[in-house]
């Protein structure tokens, strides 16, 4: 992106017309960065609490009285009985990069001995299964898209959430492409493809697996790709001749002729493109939901030409040295604790894992008090008197309610930065625009401070950003061959060193031990599942716990808005006031039903908590479906609270991932 500045101000902000993912556009959310940027609500010092936990009440103080607080509370807790161990840090993604994501703060907590933290919140079932079947979370390019003749956009909501996938989508469509949206609720993506398939929550593994019945029972497999390029394809075979077009029709509420239609034209294209989200991911089963879902590239050998394939993410091409610049072997070995489990982290006596309470907490790049699931869970722990808290952030988010010190950190136009992607293949520099707001600081800068004033002397302590930057790029992978910091300063992005467009498996060679696409995985029996392609059904569903879904029988998915990013951006008015306010859009049928009537206040509950929401009765949704656009700040709700009260911790099949939208609700007029 391209930032305009005038007289040290950021007045504009853009994409770059000459980078070929963006070109000159940006998503409806980054548009408003400098709005973002400049808001009246900007963090700009240091503050302290004055007043109760959760009260938001707070006195500016000095950096330097910030830092000696937060040095002599994380010093105490070191030295004590519990010893580092019961320090959490807790960070995601909501400062983007190599350098104010995983370096210095990485480097501090390993010298210090904290707890690690499992970061799975976004997108580790779906990484796990792509590794389990091709090796790695490695797919199509999406540069490759207007070559394909079918695309399938499963569990995307693409305008949203992918949208400089779009113009390739079109130009395929031109072309002559059906676009076919798979997805529980007819999105705003939806709307824009040929052809919507409403399938039921949590069954896309079934699906899949439908599909694979059809290529084999049809001969539409490439039986040439599958005897020299995948494992298990005969046991396969067997597994998919039970899925018949009735039990798959069955399983995930479409009719027998949908499924067969779609496993038809599937096999039958030349090169189909499949674009996977992490929505369909987020139950119980997730993790094999994407694993059967890129086995369907290898047996019709969509994987052989430009534009067929399945793409989850391309962030696996992107081989930073990590280590160099996390420095994970720093300090003794640690207990680690998932990130979705913060609630039992903060309320159980061993955190949950057998070892000592967790005394700290230090938040940054991410706002759990709104985003964390079974949020009531983790306001009981936030409000711990004897928890000592530290959030770095832009903004006094839910989260920064309830710490003890709040530090101000910088956004994207304030700092150094080197960016992986998730969706194309290009190195970005992020270079700073701007002097930083007020005193706010670099994550990495806050994390070197605090460990001067903890007499940290190691010299991992003392590199900076510049520095950090081309350790990330002084990596051995060919695939990063010519990207340097010198390249990337004079002209901002570089493509990796892949083919255009890149064909990952187009002669096999995938990153699996077996060098084969394995649709038969020991890995997947060593972990005590089946080997091969299988359904898991959601936790709270009628095949599992039928009583549940008697007592709340609406599966709620809470994707978001399109104009949030999760929480972030949820603050910025001219965003917020096309959000609305918190929604749920239920199908007439389900409405009828409960006496709601589109505008009238609704209470969505389970066990676990509730959110009142503005009740939207339209028939853009699947029966039995409910759609609560997220994720909204308990702070700005009339309520003070959001969707993560209804939500679990329970964990997917694979990577300990969250199950967020395995989440059945009721709905009833407030």
């Amino acid at each position: 992106m391209l930032v305009t500045v005038s007289d040290g101000k950021a007045v504009r902000i853009a994409g770059d017309p000459d980078h070929p993912v963006t070109q000159g556009f940006l998503c409806a959310k980054v548009n408003r960065y400098v709005e973002r940027t400049y808001h009246a609500d900007r963090l700009t010092t240091p503050l302290r609490r004055t007043g109760p936990k959760g009260s938001g009440q707070f006195e500016a103080i000095s950096w330097d009285a910030a830092l000696d607080e937060i040095a002599t509370r994380l010093g105490d807790i070191a030295r004590s009985t519990d010893g580092a161990q019961a320090i959490l840090p807790y960070s995601y993604a909501g400062t983007m990069g190599m350098v104010q994501g995983e370096s210095m703060d990485r480097r501090f907590f390993h010298l210090l001995g904290a707890s690690k933290l499992d970061r799975t919140i976004c997108a580790m079932a779906g990484t796990v299964g792509m590794r389990m079947t091709v090796g790695a979370n490695v797919g199509a390019d999406g540069e490759g898209v207007p070559e394909s003749d079918l695309v399938l956009l499963w569990g995307t909501n693409t305008l949203t959430a992918n949208p400089h996938l779009w113009p390739f989508i079109l130009e395929a469509r031109a072309r002559g492409a059906p676009i076919i949206c798979i997805d529980p609720i007819q999105t705003r993506t939806a709307l824009q493809c040929d052809e919507w398939i409403a399938i039921r929550p949590g069954t896309d593994a079934a699906l899949a697996l439908g599909m694979m019945h059809v290529l084999f029972a049809k001969d539409l497999e490439d039986r040439d790709y599958l005897e020299r390029h995948t494992l298990g394809h005969e046991e396969l075979r067997v597994r998919a001749a039970e899925w018949t077009s009735a039990r798959t029709a069955a399983v995930t509420g479409l009719t027998e002729d949908v499924v067969v239609s779609l496993g038809e034209r599937y096999g039958r294209a030349r090169a189909a493109f499949i674009r996977v989200n992490y929505g369909l991911q987020r139950h119980a089963g997730g993790g094999m939901a994407v694993r059967n879902i890129a086995c369907l590239p290898a047996i019709a050998g969509h994987w052989r030409r430009p534009g067929g394939g399945v793409q989850l993410s391309t962030s696996a091409n992107f081989q930073f040295d990590r280590a160099a610049i996390s420095r994970p072997d720093l300090g003794p070995a640690v207990r680690t604790i998932n990130m979705i489990r913060l609630g039992d982290a903060l309320t159980l006596p061993d955190a949950g894992t057998g070892g000592p309470p967790v005394r700290a907490l230090v938040v940054y790049n991410s706002n759990p008090a709104a985003v964390a699931p079974e949020r009531n869970a983790v306001l009981r722990g936030l409000a711990r008197e004897d928890l000592f808290t530290v959030v770095l952030e832009h903004f006094q988010t839910d989260t920064a309610d309830w710490a003890d010190i709040v530090l101000p950190a910088t956004t994207q136009l304030e700092h150094w930065d080197v960016h992986f992607a998730y969706g194309h293949h290009y190195v970005s520099l992020n270079r700073p625009a701007i002097t930083p707001v007020g005193e706010a600081k670099p994550n990495s800068e806050i994390f070197r401070l605090i460990a001067a004033r903890m007499h940290m002397t190691d010299a991992a302590m003392r590199d900076d950003d510049v520095t950090i930057i081309r350790q990330a790029l002084a990596s051995q992978s060919p695939k990063l061959r010519g990207v340097s910091f010198d390249a990337l300063l004079e002209r901002g992005w570089m493509r990796l060193n892949l083919p255009t467009p890149y064909l990952p498996y187009a002669d096999g060679a995938f990153a699996t031990p077996s060098g084969k696409c394995e649709l038969l995985s020991s890995r997947m029996a060593d972990l005590g599942f089946d080997p091969l392609p299988d359904y898991i059904p959601p936790y709270e569903s009628i095949e599992r716990d039928p009583a549940l879904v008697k007592r709340f029988p609406l599966t709620l998915i809470s994707s978001p808005a399109h104009t949030f990013l999760n929480t972030t951006f949820g603050n910025i008015t001219s965003l917020r006031r096309q959000a609305r306010e918190p929604e749920v859009l239920l199908h007439p049928a389900d409405a009828e039903r409960r006496g709601i009537a589109s505008g009238m206040t609704v209470t969505v509950h389970n066990d676990r908590g509730a959110f009142l929401a503005r009740a939207r009765v339209e028939p853009s949704i699947r029966e039995g479906v409910a759609w609560a656009p997220s994720i909204w700040w308990g702070k700005l709700a009339g309520d003070g609270a959001n969707v993560n009260q209804t939500t679990s911790q329970r964990e997917t099949d694979l990577g300990h991932g969250p199950v967020f939208y395995d989440n059945q609700v009721e709905v009833g007029v407030a």
